[in-house]
């Protein structure tokens, strides 16, 4: 696969794999504790730079791993999305994290429901899930709206396994039923 031509686009939204000029925004997004508030938390500019480099990789190992989200308007970063799948993980996840400005915004329904067409198309997954810490009510709505129920309580890895999540999700046939409805 030629990631360097990878890219899915939506109404308002181009996904892609990540470039380096994705960084400084990526990093202003670690650094805000609201918007990583339910997923990890807050991380200084050089331990974003890691976990920035962590995704990039993904996609030359695995093949896949979150999206840059790109406003087609602005051409603003808003955030990333998309298959998750690391050593440990409960399961072959699509997740999102967006910055704040883009929040309540539908961009999160829109990409990750093209990153599930495109992960259940290209990846041969059975199911997808969204691992979601029980008080995000926002991720909550976000799956339901996407179709996954909550299938109870989950355990990430280390070094996370002490953040209480619930998994939601749903199989493929679940998922196609609902998108040619």
């Amino acid at each position: 696969m030629d990631f360097a031509s990878l890219r899915i686009e939506t109404e308002r939204l181009i996904l892609r794999p990540p470039r380096a000029e994705d960084f400084d925004a990526y990093a202003a997004k670690m650094a805000d504790a609201e918007a990583t508030r339910f997923t990890g938390g807050q991380q200084v500019r050089a331990v974003a730079w890691r976990s920035f480099l962590t995704s990039a990789g993904a996609w030359m190992i695995q093949g896949f791993s979150m999206f840059s989200v790109i406003e087609k308007a602005s051409g603003c970063w808003l955030g990333r999305l998309g298959p998750w799948y690391p050593e440990g993980w409960p399961g072959t996840e699509v997740g999102w994290g967006l910055v704040r400005d883009a929040w309540g915004k539908g961009y999160a329904y829109e990409g990750s429901a093209a990153a599930i067409d495109w992960a259940f198309a290209n990846l041969g997954w059975n199911e997808v899930i969204h691992s979601i810490h029980p008080d995000n009510h926002a991720s909550q709505a976000l799956a339901k709206r996407l179709g996954s129920i909550c299938r109870g309580p989950g355990k990430l890895p280390a070094p996370y396994e002490a953040s209480p999540i619930e998994i939601w999700g749903q199989t493929r046939e679940q998922w196609l039923r609902r998108v040619q409805a």
